[in-house]
């Protein structure tokens, strides 16, 4: 029996900050979608980084969290190196970017572009 996709809300989920959901729901308005996917790809010299975008829909196996009023999509590979991250979205300077606060997480590169888990 294929599993299905529901939203949760709970600890154990992705949370967004206000500045991280009003950051996706500009990209929102702007291209369409139903929420923020956050998955995780194998890079960079501490093994993994994180690979965020509009999700468009969700697919089997997704985990679906609420947060902010948004959709949380977070790919069942990416679930238990994400777990408990909040995402937040700053604007220091020139840069905007999206930054994670992963408890999960136990050693980052020196660029800060990739991490490892324990």
């Amino acid at each position: 029996m294929a599993a299905t996709t529901e939203t949760v809300t709970n600890s154990l989920g992705v949370e967004l900050t206000e500045p991280a959901a009003a950051r996706v729901r500009e990209f929102i308005a702007r291209e369409g979608g139903i929420g923020l996917r956050v998955d995780v790809r194998r890079t960079g010299c501490s093994g993994w980084a994180y690979d965020v975008g509009i999700a468009r829909q969700t697919e089997e196996n997704d985990r679906v969290f609420e947060s902010q009023g948004l959709k949380v999509v977070v790919s069942d590979k990416a679930i238990g190196l994400v777990a408990g991250t909040t995402v937040d979205f700053v604007h220091e300077g020139l840069t905007r970017e999206f930054r994670f606060r992963n408890p999960n997480v136990t050693g980052e590169c020196g660029c800060g572009e990739s991490f490892t888990v324990g």
